[in-house]
């Protein structure tokens, strides 16, 4: 892999290694851009096949907080950690620690979050060493389980997907098949049978699928058929790559909105659902919840302004649609123009000179 190359095609700022023979770090800290802010997004513990694809994920998921925090509205830029190793075994207090100094050095151009592999617990240790951390636990100030803020946001985001489709944005009488009933989808679900939706739901898990069954009236189908199901909206709140070759062509509803991550399998299928005619949410823009949750803890967190702010993904997926009308493109790719249309504005009026910038995080 030629780094230097990845890194200028994609205009990345810093790759950071960090490695502790002790303890057995063997850390990548992607740093993408930091035009709106300094640069947000979770540690990641994984076991990689090779340091190369360890360096690829970061990279990649580095990028795709930039667009993430951009478009929604965050004066924050786009970063991620890797670090290797598996984390059921090789976890330790040191490694986070002195994870947590390597932070501490970059001066607050990278803050870190909980992600794959990673827990509240190993936040807390990292703030042993750190202030550039978020998703640490209720008692030193953090914003608690992002699950039903994530929820609330998605569900946000599918009135005005509704409001697109439909010509109004209530729910009431709709009918939503929800792929996945795990923590995000639970509250989601919740949410869409206080409004009076009609739910049809699947899951690998059938405990999870019967709790939905018994709370919301809602109707269980086996994981393969809820693609077909006649609806209005399809959320896909589970697995990606969801919309490819072989779902396509049984989807029957108008409207896909949900929480799943990376939801099209390639971008030629977000190509084939704009020509059908369908209302794509596209996913990190509707899915932002949570990181606009852990966001505000960076300003002494407030619960009630996080709300306010994570109501807002109702305008920001109202503003895709009108980029994507506007410009006659899908919408996975007017995300993106959103995003990098406001980076490109900020970028365009920093043009002084700073000694020293203006410091973001105010809890001590």
């Amino acid at each position: 892999m030629e780094i230097f190359t990845y890194m200028e095609k994609y205009d990345y700022e810093q790759l950071v290694f960090c490695q502790d023979e002790k303890s057995g770090l063997k850390a990548i800290i992607a740093i993408h851009d930091t035009t709106l802010g300094p640069a947000l997004g979770g540690t990641r513990m994984w076991t990689y096949a090779s340091e190369e694809a360890a360096i690829e994920d970061a990279l990649r998921l580095a990028k795709g907080m930039t667009y993430k925090n951009a478009a929604a509205g965050l004066n924050l830029g786009g970063g991620k950690t890797v670090i290797i190793g598996d984390p059921r075994q090789d976890k330790n207090e040191e490694m986070f620690r002195a994870f947590g100094r390597y932070i501490q050095g970059l001066n607050g151009r990278y803050i870190t979050a909980e992600d794959v592999g990673t827990t509240v617990a190993d936040m807390d240790l990292i703030h042993e060493e750190t202030d550039y951390v978020t998703g640490i636990s209720p008692a030193f100030g953090s914003s608690g389980n992002p699950s039903p803020v994530t929820a609330f946001g998605v569900y946000r985001g599918m009135k005005a997907a509704a409001k697109e489709a439909f010509g109004t944005d209530s729910l009431e009488g709709l009918t939503v098949a929800v792929q996945g009933v795990g923590n995000v989808a639970f509250t989601l679900c919740r949410h869409l049978h206080e409004e009076g939706a009609n739910l049809v739901v699947t899951d690998i898990n059938k405990e999870a699928v019967q709790r939905a069954v018994q709370e919301f009236g809602a109707v269980a189908v086996e994981p393969d058929e809820i693609y077909g199901v006649d609806c209005d909206i399809f959320a896909p709140c589970a697995l990606g790559a969801v919309i490819n070759d072989e779902t396509i062509p049984q989807l029957k509803a108008k409207v896909i909105a949900g929480a799943a991550n990376n939801q099209l399998k390639e971008t030629r299928h977000g190509d084939a659902i704009h020509e059908m005619g369908l209302v794509y949410t596209p996913d990190y823009v509707i899915n932002a919840g949570g990181v606009i949750n852990v966001a505000d803890e960076l300003y002494g967190y407030d619960r009630d302004r996080a709300m306010k702010k994570v109501e807002q993904i109702y305008n920001n997926v109202e503003r895709v649609f009108e980029i994507a009308k506007r410009d006659n493109i899908p919408t996975y790719v007017a995300a993106d123009r959103m995003a990098e249309e406001r980076i490109e504005r900020i970028r365009a009026s920093r043009s002084q000179f700073l000694q020293n910038g203006h410091h973001i995080l105010s809890r001590r």
